[in-house]
C-alpha cells in the first residue's frame, strides 16, 4: 500500500516463476491441472496450476489475450466435497498463488476437506503477465526521501510524476484493463474455466472489494462469501478517502503498540507508560532526520512501524530493536528490518497504484493533496504523508479512470464480513459500510484487536468457528455478532504466537 526510469526493462524475465506453459490447455471438460512454477511447487508440493486466457479487453474479446495463472489444492474428501473456494490476499496485487498455498496449512480442516482451494494472481500480477514500472533498484534505493519534511516536498512529487510516467512507458498498454471490474470479469472466466455453476470466495483486505463488485456484477455465480478485513465500498471513499482513513487508524492503533510496550517495560526498558515509549520512538525519529544509518532512514522507520500494526507478528522484533538503538546507540537490528523492493515487490507496487488510480477519480490538484494530508498530519503523524506519498502517482496517472461500482448486494446469498476493531489497513467503519451495502449480511467484529485478517489468520477460536461453520455448513449467526479480541504477543514467549500478518 505504498507507493522514471527509461531502461527498457524486459519485465517478464526480472520476475521469477512466469505463466506456466505447455503444462495447461483449456478443454471442454475443464482445465488441465499440471505443475506450479518452482517457487510455488518447492514450498507447495501439495498445488497443481493450471493457465486460464482472458481477453486483455473485454470490449474487444477476439483480441489479444492474456493468461493468468491459478492454482489448486483438492479437496482432502472428495465424498464430502462441495464446490471451489477461490481466495484473495488483497493489495490490489498480493501473489494470490502463493497466499493459497499458504492458506493450504492454516485453513480449518473441515474446509480443506470440503472445497477445492483455489488460488489465483490477478492479472499482470506475479505469474500472470508482471508488469513493472520502474527499476526498483534505482527508483527504491534507500533512504528514501524524509515524507514529512517540506525540504524533500518538491523532491516527493517528482518521484510521483516519474512513477505515473515509468507505469506508461513500461505498461501503458496495460493500463486501461487494470481495475476491479475487469478483475471480477477475471474471476468469472476462472469461475468457467473451473467447470463450476457458483463458486465460494474468501477475499481479504482489498480482496473483499473484488468479492463485492464480483457480486454486484455476477451475484447468479455466488455460492457463500467471506469478506474479511473489509474496504469501504462507498463510492465516495474508493479511493482516495480510503487511504486518508488509514492514517488515522495507524495513529490510534500505534498508542495501543506503545501501550504494550509500557506494559512489558521489564522487557523492553522503555518506559511505563505510552509518552515514554513515545518518545524513544520520536527521539530515533529525530536522529535519523539528521543522518541516516545507512539504509535506514525517516521514511523506512515509518514504513517498518507502520507495516508492523498491521498485525503483531514483529511487534516484539521492532520493541528489540528500537530498545537497541534508543538505549545502547546499536542500530542492527532496525537496520535488519529495512525492507528493500526487489522486482516482485515493484511488481506489487505497480498493481496496486494501476488498479486504485484506475478504480475511480483522484484529486487533481497538489494543493488539495498537501491540504489533506497536512489536516491529517497535526493529530496523526506516523503516516499522514508517508501514506499519500504512496498513492501520489495517481494525482498525475496516464490511464483512464472511472466511477466507482455501487455496490448494493442484490441477488446475493447470506455471506460473512469479518473485521478488528482497530484495523489499520481497512478502518472498523469500513466493514459497517460494507455489511450495510450488503443487506444479506452478517458482520463479525473482533474486539479490542486490530490484526488486520481475522479468520483463519488471527488465532481466534471463535471467529474461526463461525466462519468454519459457515463455509462448511451455510449457517450464518442470528445477527451481527461480537467475538472477544484473539492475545496480544508475549514477548517473553514469542514462538506462542498463532497469528498470520497479511502484508
Amino acid at each position: 500500500m505504498k507507493r522514471s526510469i527509461a531502461l527498457g526493462l524486459a519485465v517478464t524475465a526480472v520476475l521469477t516463476g512466469t505463466a506456466v506453459t505447455g503444462v495447461i490447455a483449456q478443454a471442454a471438460q475443464g482445465l488441465q491441472f499440471g505443475a506450479c512454477p518452482e517457487d510455488i511447487s518447492q514450498p507447495y508440493p501439495q498445488m497443481q496450476c493450471a493457465n486460464v486466457e482472458v481477453p486483455l479487453d473485454y470490449d474487444a474479446p477476439d483480441g489479444e489475450k492474456l493468461q493468468l495463472l491459478v492454482s489448486k489444492v483438492p479437496a482432502r474428501k472428495p465424498e464430502a466435497r462441495r464446490g471451489s473456494l477461490l481466495v484473495n490476499p488483497g493489495g490490489p496485487g498480493g501473489p494470490g498463488i502463493a497466499f493459497a498455498g499458504s492458506l493450504s496449512g492454516r485453513l480449518p480442516a473441515e474446509v480443506l476437506d470440503s472445497y477445492d482451494l483455489i488460488g489465483f494472481d490477478t492479472r499482470n500480477t506475479a505469474h500472470s503477465n508482471p508488469i513493472i514500472c520502474v527499476d526498483p533498484a534505482a527508483f527504491w534505493k534507500n533512504p528514501l526521501p524524509d515524507p514529512d519534511s517540506p525540504q524533500t516536498r518538491e523532491q516527493n512529487w517528482q518521484r510521483a510524476q516519474e512513477y505515473a510516467d515509468g507505469c506508461q512507458q513500461h505498461a501503458g498498454k496495460y493500463l486501461p484493463h487494470l481495475n476491479t471490474p475487469t478483475n471480477a470479469r477475471d474471476l468469472d472466466r476462472i469461475r468457467e474455466a473451473l467447470g463450476e455453476q457458483k463458486i465460494s470466495y474468501l477475499g481479504y483486505s482489498y480482496g473483499t472489494y473484488l468479492g463485492a463488485v464480483y457480486g454486484q456484477l455476477f451475484p447468479e455465480h455466488v455460492d457463500r462469501m467471506v469478506l474479511d478485513s473489509a474496504v469501504n465500498p462507498d463510492t465516495s471513499e474508493v479511493w482516495y478517502r480510503n487511504n486518508l482513513n488509514q492514517n488515522i487508524a495507524a495513529q490510534l492503533r500505534l498508542g495501543r503498540y506503545f501501550d504494550w510496550i509500557a506494559r512489558h517495560d521489564q522487557v523492553f526498558h522503555l518506559g511505563t507508560d505510552r509518552a515514554r515509549v513515545q518518545a524513544a520512538w520520536d527521539g530515533i525519529q529525530a536522529e535519523l532526520r539528521k543522518t541516516a544509518r545507512g539504509k535506514l532512514g525517516p521514511s523506512e522507520f515509518i514504513d517498518i512501524t507502520f507495516m508492523a500494526l498491521y498485525g503483531e507478528s514483529n511487534w516484539t522484533t521492532l520493541a528489540e530493536a528500537i530498545a537497541d538503538f534508543r538505549l545502547r546507540n546499536d542500530d542492527h537490528k532496525l537496520i535488519a528490518l529495512v525492507s528493500t523492493k526487489d522486482a516482485a515487490a515493484e511488481n506489487e507496487n505497480a498493481i496496486y497504484n494501476a488498479v486504485e488510480c484506475a478504480d475511480a477519480p483522484w484529486p487533481s490538484s497538489r494543493r488539495e493533496w498537501e491540504r489533506d494530508s497536512a489536516e491529517l498530519a497535526a493529530n496523526n503523524p506516523l503516516g499522514a504523508w508517508y501514506n499519500s506519498w504512496g498513492v501520489a502517482p495517481c494525482r498525475v496517472w496516464h490511464g483512464p479512470r472511472q466511477q466507482p461500482v455501487k455496490i448494493t448486494g442484490e441477488g446475493l446469498p447470506p455471506l460473512l464480513v469479518f473485521n478488528s476493531e482497530y484495523d489499520v489497513a481497512t478502518p472498523y467503519a469500513g466493514a459497517v459500510e460494507m455489511h450495510r451495502s450488503l443487506p444479506s449480511s452478517v458482520l463479525v467484529t473482533e474486539k479490542d484487536a486490530g490484526k488486520h485478517g481475522v479468520w483463519a489468520l488471527a488465532g481466534n477460536a471463535d471467529a474461526d468457528r463461525i466462519g468454519t461453520d459457515y463455509l462448511v455448513n451455510g449457517v450464518v449467526p442470528s445477527g451481527n455478532v461480537s467475538v472477544p479480541g484473539h492475545p496480544d504477543p508475549d514477548p517473553k514467549n514469542p514462538g506462542a504466537a498463532r497469528t498470520f500478518d497479511l502484508c
